[in-house]
């Protein structure tokens, strides 16, 4: 028996009913040796952990464009916070805390730079739309390592695709919509908890709202400090779905509620003022130029650094290539692209 398959029986021994036992993956879309050390899930981690698309987080936009501070959050910052997050919850209810770390590493990979501002300029230029969603999806299944993709487990792609609730009710209302382990089912949650406590941090850090603005109703349920207040939403979580028998990963109506409450009040006091909403509007317009310029000139998109795999469009791959981008990369190339140079004497 190797290192992987006691790790398997131990999982067998240790974790609840409902958990996704690694020895019972439904497995990779391209069938490979399974690690003699690491099971599949923990494999999964590793190569997400190790993918360009990942260490590239750390120069993508949570909320503040380009913060000159050092404590600010970065949208790696934010998957390491929803990664903790999501862990305590697993291992709370005796689930499997790898698959639940490998999704929760993985499910921001497709976000654009500019946060929502630019996921919301690729969706209006694309037909089809455009959703981070399924922007890492693709960026696991078909653009990292060069156009072969990360070749994950069924479910970690699957907690990946249905992590986000965009402004929509916290808990999946619908099958479809809900992730096929209870462990995707966590990161779902883990990255709400993790996103209204942050920004909110953030936002008072920066100066933007002061925490006795927040309704004195919604600070009462969810805590007066930053620390309070994710542990109270952890454990809420924690015993809500162990009342239920691990049967569903669920919050009580009181914590929706107020976590629903504080996400409205962030929508209109943080995201949509005019300090930072002018910033994303700024960098909306330079990536719609950035896009309609690579489009009409493929040469250009080639040497900027874009990619073309397989029988991708041209409009695929610019699509690709500016969600992939980092906040300091667009504005960089922006610059060089559209922006008067310094002249450099040739002598």
């Amino acid at each position: 028996m190797n290192i992987r398959e006691q790790i398997e029986k131990r999982e067998d021994l240790c974790l609840a009913p409902n958990a996704c036992h690694s020895s019972r993956s439904r497995g990779r879309c391209k069938e490979e040796p399974a690690c003699a050390v690491r099971t599949i899930f923990q494999h999964d981690r590793d190569r997400i952990l190790h993918s360009k698309s990942f260490r590239r987080l750390k120069h993508k936009t949570q909320v503040f464009l380009a913060p000159e501070g050092d404590h600010y959050r970065t949208r790696l910052t934010h998957t390491l916070e929803v990664s903790q997050i999501a862990r305590t919850v697993a291992r709370g209810l005796a689930l499997n805390e790898d698959l639940t770390e490998a999704i929760a590493l993985g499910h921001d990979l497709g976000h654009t730079p500019f946060g929502h501002a630019g996921e919301r300029v690729l969706s209006e230029l694309r037909p089809e739309g455009f959703r981070h969603v399924v922007q890492s999806l693709r960026v696991v299944d078909c653009l990292e390592k060069e156009g072969q993709g990360l070749n994950l487990s069924l479910e970690v792609r699957d907690g990946i695709l249905k992590h986000s609730k965009g402004y929509g009710p916290l808990l999946a209302p619908d099958e479809s919509s809900r992730a096929l382990t209870l462990e995707g089912q966590i990161v779902r949650l883990a990255d709400i908890i993790a996103y209204v406590n942050h920004d909110l941090d953030d936002a008072i850090r920066g100066g933007v709202v002061h925490l006795n603005e927040v309704p004195t109703d919604i600070l009462q349920h969810v805590g007066f400090r930053h620390s309070e207040r994710i542990d109270r939403m952890v454990k809420d979580l924690i015993e809500q779905s162990l009342a239920v028998e691990g049967q569903q990963i669920l919050l009580s109506a009181e914590m929706d509620k107020a976590i629903q409450a504080l996400r409205t009040w962030l929508y209109r006091h943080v995201y949509h003022i005019a300090q930072i909403h002018d910033d994303f509007v700024k960098a909306s317009r330079m990536l719609r130029e950035l896009f309609n310029f690579f489009i009409q000139d493929e040469a250009a998109f080639i040497a900027a650094g874009g990619r073309r795999f397989g029988s991708d469009s041209l409009a695929v791959s610019v699509t690709d290539f500016i969600a992939g981008m980092t906040d300091r990369f667009a504005l960089a190339i922006y610059s060089r692209l559209f922006l008067p140079q310094p002249w450099r004497s040739l002598s």
